[in-house]
């Protein structure tokens, strides 16, 4: 049903997550992060919001990614219908793939990076997204719209796309949340609402709110 990224600059500290489905409001239902935390995608056929919220709490209260999502998928039976990717603080990954996931179901965890998908036409989307996550263009958004437009090309969900979401957490900039719920190209809307978000007026807004290094950030502060 879904393919998702979770990635970790461990130069500049920003994490950086995309994902796309052949359903609706994939950004609603899949990604969440917290740039304390880190960064956590829970999908599937019948994917557990618990299990996405549960793993982001652990996160920040210090556990790693790899305990966390363990702990989590360990206690639920329902797990085989179910699929989870988490990035901790540091960079350390986990995901798991229930045995019940629709095929083709899987993913790939490396340091700073955990890519996953079910309902694929193959791994070779998975593959895809690997390697332009790795040799992509260095700036974020533009490196997950990469990834998300090599899984597409590469085959990506069996159904088709309907919705397209991407996040990212900077320590000197705002959270970047943005997601299409429904479009018949849902990666390319998702794009030209990007664009708007660097943009006047909304982007000279973004300048004047806190950051996790400026956490009392407002406009014509002493």
């Amino acid at each position: 049903m879904t393919f998702s990224i979770l990635s970790f600059d461990t130069k500049t500290g920003v994490f950086a997550g995309a994902a796309a489905t052949g359903s609706l409001c994939v950004g609603g239902w899949v990604l969440r992060g917290d740039i304390e935390s880190g960064l956590v995608a829970s999908q599937g056929t019948a994917p557990s919001s618990f299990w996405r919220d549960d793993v982001l709490r652990a996160m920040y209260d210090g556990q790693s990614a790899v305990t966390a999502v363990d702990r989590v998928t360990g206690a639920d039976a329902g797990r085989g219908h179910r699929q989870l990717s988490a990035l901790d603080r540091y960079g350390a990954a986990q995901a798991f793939t229930g045995q019940d996931s629709v095929p083709y179901a899987g993913h790939l965890v490396e340091q700073d990076l955990v890519i996953a998908g079910n309902m694929l036409t193959g791994p070779e989307v998975l593959d895809a997204m690997r390697r332009v996550a790795r040799d992509g263009p260095a700036d974020p958004a533009e490196r997950m719209f990469a990834v998300l437009n090599a899984a597409l090309h590469a085959g990506g969900d069996s159904r088709g796309l309907q919705s397209a979401a991407m996040l990212i957490l900077t320590p000197n900039a705002p959270p970047l949340d943005i997601r299409v719920d429904y479009d018949p190209a849902p990666i390319t809307a998702l794009e030209r609402l990007y664009q708007r978000t660097q943009s006047s007026p909304y982007n000279d807004w973004l300048h004047e709110v806190p950051v996790v290094v400026d956490k009392s950030r407002a406009p014509n502060r002493p």
